[in-house]
């Protein structure tokens, strides 16, 4: 069969050469010419070693190679319904689009999605709503301990490197994000000139200190204070772990870092740029505090904050017995979930570790809630947040405000081509390729992240309107109801325990005693290994 399949490739290639061969005069040399390729092509299919399938099916094997090249393509554009792909289906990339262009309008004919469907959700509307207020709402971000609180928008650019986004990404991003008064987040890759163009800057700092950081790779206090000083400076985030990946650090190819990518983060030219699993400047949740409280002095009293993708109640606990033992908290908890992905990941991170951003949050906040620190620390959601119903569902399920990362990049023009880790994005998004960054028209995609966030938390303030909600601090998890089953659905006041003010302190309730109990504000190992006795 093998050899008839190859026979047959072979034949169909010789009648095609005898068929331009008969078209003109110069047609019996395009034949040779094609004929002595194709053979050429065959006999190095036989002789190499790497391929079995092309030694079995040599040069028509060749066809499998592209179809699977071209099998994301076909997938999203031809196969997936409007409404079941991934990461983001297809309706969901369109808003994206519309808005960003201006050109949304509303739809018709019904829903598409199985509202019948168990876990479906959605938000209690008012028969009495109310007139959207003229103004989006802002949240104050800064706890007692801030002196430069800052108005955050409700929904907010999460953090992307340069080094992961082109310099032209970030510079579009950027703009829109100062015409919209939003923030943007730098991500962990240093403070560059592409972030601080203008807007609200969220300064992320990881494992690695880029931009703050000594010759030997620990943080530079000095560094950090002159670079946080800076008035478009309005918080720092202290990155423990991410969605896409926690628990892991990250590396920079040598050929990745460029002498432009090395001068902002401060480590050598065309050298592997590795950023650690861990911090070297604490290692227990106590330590942890005594930093945050360090980067606030440094930076004259700006809001200092927390992100980390949540793994184990036991970790946030911990986190939570250190604030109280030292009467130190963060201005604010940023709850990445696991469905994050702007960064390249190993499947088996990507698939299988972390908590989804819905059941980190609601642990977050329960845990601030029962040890009494909830109103000094506002929370941030980061993990799929596209539309303005999703808005709504991370502030009902404990968060403050929103940052968006994918969603963003979709709105300057990025296609979810996943290729973002190849340096080959086709439309200059997720790319250090000078000649596809320049694709990306920094003037034109700056119109489009404005108008996308603004439509976006139009629709978000509607919303709250529908449901008779005047202010955030009223939405409630009565609003928000799940289907459970095919005769019922239930709200997620139902469905999930709430805690309430310092009931952790004063008298744990038994589903959470044990992981009370475990909690060590002198200890991060493994759960189940610091029990106290």
């Amino acid at each position: 069969m093998i050899r008839v399949a190859s026979v047959v490739s072979l034949v169909v290639v010789a009648l095609a050469a005898i068929l331009i061969a008969s078209l003109s005069s110069w047609g019996w040399w395009i034949a040779a010419v094609v004929l002595t390729a194709t053979a050429g092509v065959g006999v190095y299919d036989l002789a190499q070693r790497r391929h079995s399938v092309l030694r079995n099916y040599p040069v028509v094997g060749h066809l499998r190679f592209l179809l699977e090249s071209l099998r994301p393509e076909l997938q999203q554009y031809f196969i997936e319904r409007n409404f079941d792909g991934r990461p983001y289906d297809r309706d969901i990339r369109s808003l994206i689009y519309e808005r960003a262009k201006g050109t949304a309008a509303e739809l018709s004919y019904g829903t598409e999605r199985d509202i019948d469907a168990d876990g479906y959700e959605y938000l209690v509307h008012s028969v009495a709503p109310i007139e959207r207020p003229p103004e989006p709402f802002r949240v104050r971000v800064g706890g007692p301990d801030c002196r430069q609180p800052y108005e955050m928008s409700l929904l907010n650019v999460s953090s992307m490197s340069f080094g992961a986004l082109s310099g032209n990404a970030l510079r579009a991003l950027n703009n829109g994000a100062r015409r919209g008064g939003f923030a943007h987040d730098t991500g962990e890759g240093g403070l560059t000139p592409y972030h601080l163009g203008g807007a609200d800057v969220i300064w992320e700092i990881g494992s690695g200190y880029f931009g703050t950081r000594t010759e030997d790779g620990d943080f530079d206090p000095e560094q950090f204070a002159d670079k946080s000083a800076d008035d478009r400076v309005k918080a720092i985030s202290l990155k423990l772990s991410q969605g896409a990946k926690p628990g892991v650090g990250g590396v920079l190819p040598a050929a990745k870092v460029s002498a432009e990518i090395a001068r902002y983060r401060g480590v050598p030219a065309g050298e592997k740029c590795v950023s650690p699993a861990s911090h070297s400047e604490f290692s227990t949740p106590r330590e942890l505090i005594a930093f945050v409280a360090r980067l606030r002095e440094l930076s004259d009293g700006k809001p200092i904050g927390v992100k980390l993708c949540i793994g184990s109640r036991v970790d946030v606990l911990a986190i939570c017995k250190a604030m109280l033992a030292e009467q130190i908290t963060p201005d604010f908890i940023v709850v990445d979930g696991a469905e994050g992905g702007t960064a390249a990941a190993p499947l088996e991170y990507e698939d299988h570790v972390g908590l989804p951003l819905t059941d980190g949050l609601m642990t977050v906040h329960n845990a601030l809630v029962g040890t009494g620190l909830r109103d000094r620390i506002r929370i941030g959601a980061s993990g799929k947040v596209a539309s303005g119903n999703d808005i709504v569902k991370r502030l009902i399920q404990g968060a403050d405000y929103t940052n968006a990362a994918r969603a963003m990049m979709m709105a300057v023009g990025c296609i979810q081509s996943q290729r973002c880790h190849t340096n080959h994005c086709p439309v200059g998004v997720a790319t250090q390729d000078p000649r596809r960054a320049r694709a990306l028209d920094v003037d034109d995609k700056s119109d489009r992240a404005y108008r996308y966030h603004q439509a976006t938390v139009d629709e978000a303030m509607r919303l709250m309107a529908s449901m008779g909600v005047s202010d955030p601090s009223q939405l409630s998890p009565h609003l928000l109801r799940k289907r459970v089953s095919a005769t019922s659905q239930r709200s997620y006041a139902e469905i999930y325990e709430w805690l309430r003010p310092g009931q952790l302190v004063h008298e744990a309730p038994q589903t959470w005693v044990d992981d009370w109990t475990r909690a060590d504000p002198d200890s991060f190992a493994p759960d189940g290994t610091r029990v106290r006795g």
